[in-house]
């Protein structure tokens, strides 16, 4: 019976060794394929070129893991290289594709390390757009907290006079607009709160220092019609009148129009009855 026991023991100890084998050269080979930190080929006339060229063909495909590591083996092997600037903006971007609340703060650290430490590269105002996105991705709806939201504006306001030739302007400026729009829509749901509660003199203040802060804002149809309302029930009606006006004038299509109209007429009927015959 010792002997069987033996016997079945030292298979079953084999078995298990192969089983462990197995298993270990799985793992190896799974980090082999998610590492890519054995460098550059032997040989290589320019192992950096072709780490970096590596790195760039996995961005592309949003392998951001892979590309990173790429990326940063130039960094951390050939400090000198030419491609080094142009590598940390590409760690920068795969912490951007990958998106996550976590990515995106590494992703501000890398480009803020960027334009600390090559502010005049050329690629500089890249980095600043890339910075001002991985705020802009974290802006949360109106209703919510807008902290991102003014740091996205503030790196977006940052690169307009600071690369007014930047072939990036066109984007910058349209996300300045959207990243304005949120901040002010914040401003005007408040407003709006106030007018619904009947307090005229907060949404008075509210809206008209919305407008002036921002008098672009995409949304101020709403804000013209509202303010002009609440003038009225303080029996303002002459200062009413003119953000009817505007609302008419600047929207030709706005869900206030109707009203809008409605109310000039309603006002202009008033002061001419207030008029001596």
């Amino acid at each position: 019976m010792a002997s069987g026991n033996s016997v079945i023991n030292t298979h079953a100890v084999s078995r298990s060794g192969r089983l462990l084998g197995v298993t270990l050269a799985l793992a190896g080979a799974l980090a082999c394929a998610a590492n890519p930190g054995r460098g550059a080929p032997p040989g290589t006339p320019q192992p950096d070129k072709f780490l970096f060229d590596r790195g760039t063909a996995a961005l592309d495909e949003k392998k951001w893991l892979t590309a990173r590591e790429f990326f940063k083996q130039i960094s951390e092997t050939y400090t000198q290289s030419p491609f080094g600037p142009d590598a940390k903006l590409g760690v920068g971007d795969t912490y951007l594709g990958e998106g996550t609340n976590e990515a995106l703060v590494l992703a501000i650290n890398e480009f803020q390390e960027f334009l600390t430490f090559y502010p005049t590269n050329s690629r500089a105002d890249y980095a600043q757009y890339k910075l001002a996105m991985a705020h802009f991705k974290q802006m949360r709806a109106a209703q919510r907290d807008q902290t991102e939201t003014m740091a996205a504006v503030k790196e977006l306001e940052a690169f307009v006079p600071r690369y007014p030739s930047s072939s990036l302007m066109p984007e910058v400026k349209n996300k300045l607009r959207e990243a304005r729009d949120r901040l002010s829509q914040a401003d005007y749901l408040v407003g709006l709160f106030y007018f619904r509660q009947r307090w005229y003199p907060g949404a008075i203040d509210r809206l008209n220092a919305l407008l002036k802060l921002d008098p672009e804002f995409s949304g101020r149809d709403g804000v013209y019609f509202y303010l002009a309302e609440s003038l009225i029930k303080v029996r303002r009606e002459a200062e009413a009148l003119p953000y009817f006006e505007k609302l008419v004038q600047e929207f030709e299509r706005s869900e206030f129009l109707q009203d809008a109209h409605k109310r000039m007429t309603e006002l202009k009927a008033q002061t001419q009855a207030k008029q001596p015959s």
